[in-house]
């Protein structure tokens, strides 16, 4: 059986929980009512030591200071999973990006633009893989697993370097 470290954390988006494997690596980031999020499950293991610089850099981009998380990440997905949410990583800060870009980026054709979204929806490490970035073709605000709330949210922190939340 995998050990899964867990811990919260308090953030101006409500109280986060993440894990992480024994490697000390970031598996998921949870936001309360989230879509797909993760709870606490038992034989987990309740701990704040692996999540120390996960902490200090969430405060940080909370606080506007942060731009680009520096974290070992292992999130589980499938290999589409796993390209769509590296293309996650490459849309800078402040910025947006359509789900249509992404499927271009990943190689997915048009018609696998659903595929693409659903790989986002999926995504288990909201904020730190920016899937809060990625809007709809007009430019609204559609889908995001933590509330369209929360996503704005993020989306006004990135532009202005103020939490609005």
């Amino acid at each position: 059986m995998t050990t899964v470290y867990y811990t919260h954390l308090d953030a101006p988006v409500g109280r986060l929980l993440l894990t992480a494997g024994a490697d000390g690596a970031l598996t998921s980031l949870s936001v309360p009512g989230q879509k797909g999020g993760r709870t606490v499950q038992d034989g987990w293991r309740p701990d704040p030591g692996p999540f120390r610089a996960a902490a200090d850099q969430l405060a940080a981009y909370f606080a506007g200071e942060l731009k680009d998380f520096r974290l070992p990440l292992n999130a589980e997905g499938t290999e589409f999973r796993r390209r769509v949410w590296a293309a996650l990583d490459e849309v800078p800060y402040g910025a947006t990006a359509t789900y249509g870009e992404i499927a271009a980026r990943v190689g997915a054709s048009r018609m696998a633009v659903r595929a693409v979204g659903g790989a986002i929806g999926a995504n288990p490490l909201l904020i730190v893989r920016p899937c809060h970035r990625i809007i709809g073709a007009d430019g609204s605000m559609t889908g995001y697993a933590g509330g369209l709330d929360r996503k704005l949210q993020l989306l006004t922190l990135e532009t202005t370097g103020r939490a609005t939340l």
